[in-house]
């Protein structure tokens, strides 16, 4: 949860389109637009947990190269926090549209993300153990923990913007933290992934 919390709190396309709809056009837009995001991500989760906890247990070798690029694509997400550049948030103005519009793209957005699939797939087998039974409901379990702390985290990054308006754009000093701590989870974890062993 810890791990997760850390990840959701951290600025991305995400947050800033989550941001970007508060703004433009209020509290209500920006907390569709949160729901919107957090659907998309239910999709990622069925497929890693659909797909991958089947791979795990029917191709060894197949599993090692996913973890392999996995592991790869996490150390190299956090060597791109480290080297980001700090400052404000780039957010940009929205034209206004129907909440149903609003929540769709954010579904869509997020769905059709194919580095959100990857790092499912590079993130939750970190915490999962064939030892303690069937890995499908695993992958639900862990993912639905995500997807709850990323909505809190949404749903609070959309009432902030609404509330403080263009004061977040303008000030956001805790960015460079927030993306070294970002990058040394996700260095840790693709440690952690590469030469943890087959789970």
């Amino acid at each position: 949860m810890g791990a997760g919390l850390l990840l959701n709190v951290t600025p991305g396309p995400d947050v800033l389109y989550i941001v970007g709809r508060s703004l433009s056009q209020g509290r209500v837009a920006g907390v569709v637009s949160a729901l919107g995001i957090s659907a998309g991500c239910l999709f990622h989760i069925a497929a890693a947990a659909l797909g991958l906890s089947t791979l795990m247990l029917t191709l060894p070798l197949a599993y090692d190269v996913i973890r392999y690029a996995g592991a790869a694509y996490l150390v190299w997400l956090g060597i791109r926090a480290i080297r980001a550049r700090s400052g404000a948030l780039a957010v940009r103005a929205m034209d206004v549209v129907p909440l149903a519009a609003v929540f769709r793209q954010g579904m869509v957005t997020n769905a059709l993300n194919p580095k959100v699939a990857l790092f499912f797939l590079a993130f939750l087998p970190q915490f999962t153990d064939a030892a303690r039974g069937p890995l499908a409901p695993q992958f639900l379990l862990l993912g639905v923990i995500f997807v709850a702390n990323g909505l809190l985290v949404c749903l609070a990054y959309a009432l902030a913007a609404s509330w403080l308006g263009a004061w977040l754009t303008a000030r956001y000093d805790v960015h460079a933290w927030l993306n070294r701590a970002m990058a040394a989870l996700f260095i840790g974890l693709g440690v952690r992934l590469a030469f943890g062993g087959r789970r």
